[in-house]
């Protein structure tokens, strides 16, 4: 089975859903069967690589909240993905463009490093209050995930990989994904945003009888 899943790297949901989905293919008796593989969508393409102001703000402009209420909702969401062993502290996070994350992200899947890359790319932006649009800290956090250091370099210095993310978008687009995370199980059957491991539990186990019936 494959699941393709489109998700920005400074989505909080998509930090979450990508657990629940974890927590449910610890549960799904054919995991060992399921191909997981992440596409690139940015919330905001046009953002800038700096801000000089932080999540909170950008909260109420966005939603014409109070600073009060975003702090209060940005709590409530901290306390939703504890139990799945998230540490969120967006009073940390440092709102960047994410598109050459995206871009070392598909250079990670090259190197069957996905997964390790995103992961360490969610936490690096939530948790640690990592810039993650400066050059040098993505080479830094490539590193971490055993990616060699010159090729990092060479694909950050070029527009490697560019058309790759344009291309997740464009199809994101086709498919008519106005929000993430979106998760699609085998080409057939879509759930969007973080809906918790048993809706993706369950997904999994009607797609795979349909499969297999």
């Amino acid at each position: 089975m494959q699941i393709d899943i489109w998700s920005d790297i400074v989505c909080p949901f998509c930090y979450i859903g990508k657990h629940q989905l974890e927590e449910a293919l610890k549960e799904f008796e054919h995991s060992d069967q399921v191909t997981v593989t992440y596409h690139s969508f940015e919330l905001d393409p046009n953002a800038p690589l700096y801000r000089d102001y932080d999540v909170y703000e950008m909260l109420v402009e966005k939603y014409g909240m109070s600073r009060e209420q975003a702090i209060e909702s940005n709590n409530q969401l901290s306390l939703s993905a504890e139990p799945l062993g998230i540490k969120l502290d967006m009073g940390k996070a440092q709102l960047a463009n994410s598109f050459d994350g995206h871009r070392l992200i598909h250079f990670a899947r090259a190197h069957e490093k996905q997964n390790e890359m995103l992961e360490r790319l969610h936490k690096a932006f939530f948790t640690d209050g990592i810039h993650i649009g400066e050059h040098e800290n993505l080479i830094s956090l490539g590193e971490e995930v055993d990616l060699d250091t010159d090729e990092i370099k060479e694909v950050l210095s070029s527009d490697k990989y560019s058309e790759e993310v344009r291309s997740d978008e464009a199809t994101a687009q086709q498919l008519g994904i106005t929000g993430v995370p979106f998760f699609v199980f085998n080409n057939q059957y879509g759930v969007s945003g973080a809906q918790g491991k048993d809706n993706l539990l369950a997904a999994l186990h009607k797609v795979w009888e349909e499969i297999h019936n």
